[in-house]
């Protein structure tokens, strides 16, 4: 552990130390804290047994204190510090405000990582294609040669790894808006910034759009002249009401940008033949052809853009082809399940937003049935009729979305003479099982929710675990 680590965490020794909402980051870090010798105090609302009782019983046996249930913030006032989870909001949580005047810190675990981390960070934020791109980013520095720490919003914690992490590493971050909200003053960090894009989205959590396009801009409105920003070259960054400008203007050190549409100054673009080309002010050199990208749909071509832009001058090129010929993709995101019956079946529970729905009914280049609806976060679902009636032969809803989704489509334009067959029912299994009905051999049968899980699963993850079991439970 470097030193200004070492100087944190012994100052937290005989203080009391309380971690908000028991969720992926903060489980590690409890347990991390404990193992320190840190008195710590475990916070939810829900019980143990939806918490884990593994993971509870493994807290406790580290002398780790639990404050459960509804009076689960009683124990605040007496706590040192706090840290809350990522997707507890200021703004919608009075008791934060009520630490702050009390004198107390409130924190997050990414704050401290950025804070103390020794080694240098690239981080990617945007609406879509931050897991993958952050993956890639990862696989194309260890394929290199280098340690790399990943974590972040896709699903690791990691502040623990200031045990081990050292500043001839690199550390891969992907960060949501929810953990970018109150990231200011991250000092000169991180040394390379990623937005892959930014579209309407997460307005049941934001105030406001503004809201949610000012929390992306603080990965890269704290960086210096020695850093790198990467942005999207197709994709307008002033959206919303903010009319003075886009984060173009907010870079401090070199700007790489990306497309698939067009030849960008410096940065990585897709040309007319199918071809990924880097660009360096001029000096042109070919990288792969995007034929050999393994994961299907034009959205990965850009995240490969993205990712080769980020890396660029860290990583040789026949580097980027070989992870192209070999990369299958991330749980969850396109994930081929398996083919039962002569009908390949697909996992895309990422897809919680109307966009993302439409990268991957785009990418299959056929009429497939899907399985769309969960809980609402306020999205316009006009936008993806289009491509529903388009690359839609079937679509199975279910859900707290299902007649939101029913009235929107059947409303639109050309839905009459489209042929669409919709079918609606409860809950995913039974959405499964309508699926399964209706196809036939050469058929694909994709989840692509459109929506968050939240009306029936803890996550994405869970709905989309549970949909490869109830796939790879079939029996013939």
């Amino acid at each position: 552990m470097n030193d200004k680590a070492k100087k944190y965490f012994n100052s937290l020794k005989g203080k009391k130390v309380a971690f908000v909402g028991m969720g992926v980051a903060n489980v590690p870090c409890a347990k991390f804290f404990a193992k320190l010798g840190i008195e710590v105090y475990a916070c939810d609302k829900r019980d143990k047994e939806y918490i884990g009782k593994d993971i509870c019983n493994e807290l406790e046996k580290l002398g780790v204190h639990f404050s459960l249930g509804e009076n689960y913030l009683d124990i605040l006032p007496d706590m040192d510090l706090v840290f809350r989870s990522h997707g507890i909001l200021p703004f919608q949580n009075p008791w934060i405000g009520e630490c702050i005047e009390r004198g107390q810190k409130v924190t997050t675990e990414m704050e401290v990582f950025f804070k103390l981390c020794p080694s240098k960070i690239i981080a990617v934020t945007g609406s879509n294609g931050k897991t993958t791109t952050t993956t890639l980013i990862a696989k194309f520095l260890e394929a290199q040669g280098r340690k790399v720490y990943l974590g972040g919003n896709i699903g690791k914690a990691l502040m623990p790894e200031l045990e081990t992490i050292t500043e001839n590493d690199l550390a891969v971050v992907e960060l949501s808006s929810f953990q970018l909200l109150t990231m200011g003053n991250m000092k000169d960090t991180p040394d390379v910034a990623v937005v892959t894009n930014i579209e309407c989205t997460h307005q049941d959590h934001h105030v406001n759009l503004d809201e949610y396009v000012d929390a992306k801009r603080n990965i890269l409105i704290y960086q210096n002249s020695n850093c790198k920003t990467v942005l999207n070259a197709d994709c307008d960054y002033s959206i919303g009401n903010r009319v003075y400008h886009d984060m173009r203007y907010d870079v401090r050190g070199k700007l790489a940008e990306f497309s698939i549409k067009h030849k960008v100054q410096n940065g990585c673009y897709m040309n007319d033949k199918g071809e990924i080309i880097y660009n360096d002010n001029g000096k042109e050199t070919f990288v792969m052809n995007s034929g050999d990208i393994r994961i299907p749909g034009a959205h990965n071509i850009e995240n490969y853009c993205t990712a080769i832009s980020a890396t660029w001058g860290l990583v040789d090129v026949p580097v980027y082809d070989k992870i192209a010929k070999t990369f299958g993709g991330v749980e969850h995101r396109i994930e081929f399940v398996r083919e039962f019956d002569g009908v390949k079946y697909y996992n895309d529970s990422i897809a919680t937003s109307p966009s993302r729905v439409i990268s991957g009914l785009r990418a299959f280049g056929k009429k497939i049935i899907v399985i769309m609806g969960g809980s609402d976060k306020g999205n316009d679902m006009s936008e993806m009729v289009p491509d529903i009636l388009k690359y839609v032969k079937v679509l199975v809803l279910n859900g707290a979305t299902a007649d939101k989704i029913y009235n929107t489509v059947t409303s639109f334009d050309g839905y009459k003479e489209s042929g669409l067959k919709i079918i609606k029912t409860d809950v995913l299994e039974n959405a499964l099982n309508e699926a399964k009905k209706v196809a036939q051999k050469g058929d694909i049968v994709s989840l692509s929710p459109a929506c968050p899980a939240f009306d029936q699963f803890k996550t994405f993850e869970y709905r989309g675990r549970k949909f490869k079991e109830l796939v790879n439970g079939f029996e013939d």
